[in-house]
C-alpha cells in the first residue's frame, strides 16, 4: 500500500506593526505558531540598519507576528561614531504595563566629553527610559521606536546635560510577558 506523502504549503502572515505580510512554509497553518521570523527593516527605515524579530502566533485561523526584538546592526553605529567623539551605552531591564524587557540606549557625544559627563547622560537615560517606558505597552514602544519617537524624546531630555549627535535604541528585546503569567496564576487559584 502506498503512504500518501504530504508537501509544505505557504500561509501568509500578517506583520501588523510595519503593514506588510509573508509567507512562512508549513504542512498545516497550526504548525507556524511560536515560530519566529526575521525581518531587516533598512529600506523601510531609510539606512538605518535595522533587524526585526517577530513572533508568529495563530488565532482564528490568522496568522499574526507579534515583535519580539528589534536591534541596530553593528556596522551602522560603528559608522556614526566619529574621531573626537564619545559614545555611552548601557544595558538594564525594566517593566512596562505588559512585559518585562531589556533595553540598550546608545549616545554619542558631538565632542569628547569628561567620564563625568558621560555617567551623567548614563544615568539620565536610563531613569527618563524608565519613566518612559513603565506608562506603555510592548506595542506602543516599538511603534515609538520605529517612528523614532522615543529616541526624539531622550535626546531633547539629555540636550539639558550635554548635546548628542546620534540618540538612538542599540537593542530592545521581550525578556518575559506579564500577561501570561498572570493567567497563569489565575488557573492555579
Amino acid at each position: 500500500m502506498a503512504i500518501a506523502k504530504r508537501k509544505k504549503r505557504f500561509f501568509e502572515v500578517e506583520i501588523p506593526i510595519i503593514k506588510k505580510e509573508t509567507q512562512l512554509r508549513a504542512f498545516e497553518k497550526e504548525e507556524l505558531s511560536g515560530r519566529y521570523i526575521k525581518y531587516d527593516l533598512t529600506r523601510m527605515l531609510r539606512g538605518k540598519a535595522t533587524l526585526m524579530q517577530f513572533k508568529v502566533s495563530v488565532e482564528n485561523d490568522k496568522a499574526i507576528a507579534e515583535p519580539r526584538k528589534i536591534e541596530l546592526l553593528p556596522f551602522f553605529l560603528k559608522r556614526a561614531v566619529r574621531k573626537g567623539t564619545n559614545y555611552v551605552e548601557d544595558s538594564f531591564s525594566t517593566e512596562t504595563k505588559d512585559a518585562k524587557i531589556r533595553i540598550k540606549p546608545f549616545l554619542i557625544t558631538r565632542r569628547k566629553v569628561s567620564r563625568r559627563v558621560r555617567k551623567a547622560l548614563r544615568e539620565k537615560a536610563k531613569q527618563e527610559l524608565i519613566e518612559l517606558l513603565k506608562k506603555n505597552s510592548i506595542q506602543t514602544i516599538f511603534e515609538e521606536i520605529l517612528k523614532n519617537k522615543l529616541q526624539k524624546e531622550l535626546s531633547l531630555k539629555l540636550k539639558k546635560i550635554y548635546p548628542l549627535s546620534l540618540c538612538e535604541i542599540k537593542s530592545l528585546k521581550v525578556e518575559k510577558t506579564l500577561e501570561k503569567t498572570k493567567k497563569t496564576t489565575e488557573k492555579k487559584e
